[in-house]
């Protein structure tokens, strides 16, 4: 998976995770958790943030792969984050 731009930009990086379809994205010393789950035939990317583990993701999106949700997932970290 290559670090998007607005990641980039922020000094961020991406670190996969024990499962395949895991990622952490690391920002500054805070660690957020992107991880594509099965949902209906389709997937969902649960986001959530390492420290405390409050999720940060909209649960009811769905996309049609994984490679789809995991960048879905982390459109809506940027997002949450503001950027």
């Amino acid at each position: 998976m290559t670090v998007p731009d607005w990641l980039a930009k922020r000094d961020g990086t991406l670190k996969p995770g024990v499962q395949p379809l895991m990622w952490f994205v690391l920002i500054g010393g805070l660690e957020y958790k992107v991880e594509a789950r099965p949902a209906a035939g389709k997937f969902a990317c649960a986001v959530q943030q390492s420290v405390n583990g409050r999720r940060l993701d909209d649960p009811k999106l769905t996309y049609p792969s994984a490679d789809a949700a995991l960048a879905g997932g982390l459109d809506q970290l940027r997002a949450a984050l503001g950027w």
